[in-house]
Formats: C-alpha cells, structure tokens, sequence
C-alpha cells in the first residue's frame, strides 16, 4: 500500500497501489492478459520498425442500485493499436480514360520476334 496526505486536513490514508491491484485482478488473468498483449505490440514494433500504442482503460461503475455500501464493479479493457506491414505498391499509368495500366500508353509498341536459334559457332 502507499500512503496519501490529503493537503487540506493533513491526514494520511493508505491507497491501493495500483500495479498490485492489477497484479491481483481476477486472479492474475488481467496482468497475464495485458502482458501478452504488450509484448505481442512489442514484436509488431520490432518487426515493422514503426511505433505503436497500448492503451489501458479502468471501467469502475456505480454500487448497484445506489446502495453505498454495496461493491463496486471493476473492469479493466485494453486496446491495441499495433503498426502493421507497409503494403506493397506497383507502378501504373493512366490511359486516355483515367484507367490504371501497366504500359504507358505515351510510349510507341514496338513488335519484337524471336530471333531464330542457331547452333553453330564460329572459331575465332
């Protein structure tokens, strides 16, 4: 626990820390979840040699019915906003309709053929 002083009357509280509240949370299963997520961001990171973010939210709603000394219930989310891998492009030209292709239409077609085979060679 950590202790608080409250500046207007000086007195001093204990309050839960909160590593070891997450720590504790549904036994445990909350931290082992996030730290999977961490480092699964962690690897994308690595990977993609670009920055991402993890985000942990605490959700703390109302006693139920109003009840002030009922418990109350506590989430914790997480979000994941991982880099993801640079697609690849391809070049392409537009033709006289504004349709991608892949030769440019500026440029004169030429016809090629394939040049006949020949076994022999010459002795130099």
């Amino acid at each position: 626990m950590t202790t608080h002083t409250d500046p207007k009357t000086g007195e001093i509280t204990e309050i839960v820390d909160l590593a070891a509240f997450l720590a504790g949370h549904l036994s445990g299963r909350t931290v082992e979840e996030l730290s999977a997520e961490f480092h699964g961001l962690l690897d994308q990171v690595r990977a993609h040699g670009k920055k991402g973010a993890m985000t942990i939210t605490l959700v703390v709603d109302p006693p139920a019915n109003g009840v002030e000394s009922a418990p109350l219930p506590i989430g914790v989310e997480s979000a994941v906003k991982a880099p993801k891998p640079t697609p690849v492009k391809s070049l392409y030209f537009l033709d006289d309709d504004g349709n991608p292709v892949r030769e440019d239409p500026r440029q004169l077609a030429m016809d090629f053929r394939t040049a006949p085979a020949n076994q022999t060679f010459k002795d130099a």
